[in-house]
């Protein structure tokens, strides 16, 4: 069984060193990292657009000064129109100008480096498609969803929770649509935009850097995929170690078995002439008696006639046991076979029957002697 069980310690260390590895990979494919301010081929293309009050006569103006890798602004407010904004958007295309939506619903986070002269307060939106409301071609139908953030001359990271951003009260006020409903989904999203809030300095020139904009997630595909591998793998190593365990046992306890048979009392023990006539008169009354539950040594030594120290120097001799050692080893040899070949006799029918007055010390013995209860025993030398 030795060799089994380092074995099956090899198979089991390899199994988890496989699956760690398949669980750190899985981390890795799992966390989605899309950048959009990279130069070159984007994940997402955009381009961007300015946008201001001058609809509203106002006169709050947006410059675009650079696009990336830093998006670049220069806006002013003017406080002359009830709701005054300057803001950029960045509107997905599909490279080539035309605008596609995206579905941006793995994404929990978008996260970016700000800076601002003079400090503001600023604002991320993103318009949502609303089953209800919202139709393709109009913008305003949208659900805009915003998300406020500070920032100062100091570049700080801002990280933007893209499932819990705030509805535009002006969008309920529009559409009659119940305060108490925030459900949105982001899975036909047109355009990003940044832009100023009523908190943000009128009639001041004001510089905003945005870097590193990118879009964060996880794809849960990895994590149910490796969930099922790793599953499906610890169950066929289950199996297979169930079966080998059973094969090696099966082996173990008949090479017992077969090694034991010089001593079992029911292969008639050597019965041919001895020099010394104590050693086989010995031998001889343990063959012929080792089923009597009131079997010990002094009992022994009065019956036969020799000492204690002599029935022990014989047993030790021929078979390396002391007395008790080799009358167990007897018995439970005995017990071993009738196990295997006697279906009909119960556990305490055998124990009884080759000496074992308690059944549970009868059981602790055969455990210790074969390395399983005698009902494993016998479920598997019979399989």
């Amino acid at each position: 069984m030795h060799e089994f069980y380092n074995r099956t310690l090899i198979v089991f260390l390899c199994m988890l060193a496989a699956s760690v590895l398949l669980v750190l990979f899985c981390i890795d494919r799992a966390h989605v990292s899309t950048p959009l301010q990279e130069l070159g081929d984007r994940d997402i293309s955009w381009h961007v657009q300015p946008d201001a009050d001058v609809g509203e006569r106002g006169r709050s103006v947006m410059e675009i000064r650079e696009t990336s890798p830093t998006l670049r602004l220069a806006f002013t407010v003017s406080p002359l129109t009830p709701h005054p904004h300057a803001a950029v958007d960045m509107l997905f295309d599909d490279g080539n100008g035309k605008q596609v939506w995206h579905d941006l619903t793995k994404y929990a986070t978008a996260s970016f480096i700000v800076k601002c002269v003079p400090a503001n307060t600023l604002t991320l939106t993103i318009p949502t498609f609303d089953p209800t409301t919202s139709r393709r071609d109009d913008m305003v139908s949208y659900r805009i969803m915003s998300a406020f953030f500070k920032c100062n001359e100091k570049p700080s990271r801002v990280v933007i929770d893209l499932t819990r951003m705030e509805t535009q009260q002006w969008w309920f006020d529009r559409f009659k649509t119940d305060l108490s409903s925030h459900h949105y989904r982001l899975d036909q999203v047109p355009k990003f935009a940044f832009g100023s809030t009523l908190q943000s300095p009128m009639d001041t020139h004001s510089e905003v850097d945005i870097r590193e904009l990118e879009l964060n997630g996880r794809d849960y595909r990895y994590p149910v995929v490796t969930a099922l591998v790793l599953v499906v793998g610890w169950a066929i190593f289950g199996v297979w170690f169930f079966r080998a365990h059973t094969r090696a046992l099966v082996a173990h306890l008949n090479s017992r078995m077969q090694r034991d048979l010089p001593l079992i009392a029911y292969q008639q023990l050597s019965m041919e002439p001895h020099r010394d006539k104590e050693k086989a008169a010995i031998l001889r009354h343990m063959a012929l008696h080792y089923t009597d539950p009131d079997l010990d040594v002094e009992s022994m030594a009065r019956e036969v006639g020799v000492t204690r120290g002599k029935i022990n120097d014989v047993l030790k001799s021929e078979f390396g046991f002391t007395f008790s050692g080799y009358l167990n080893k007897l018995r439970l040899t005995e017990a071993a076979r009738l196990l295997s070949e006697k279906e009909s006799a119960t556990v305490a029918e055998i124990a009884y029957s080759v000496g074992y007055s308690n059944v549970s010390y009868f059981n602790k013995l055969f455990k210790e002697e074969y390395g399983s209860t005698p009902k494993a025993f016998r479920a598997v030398t019979r399989a």
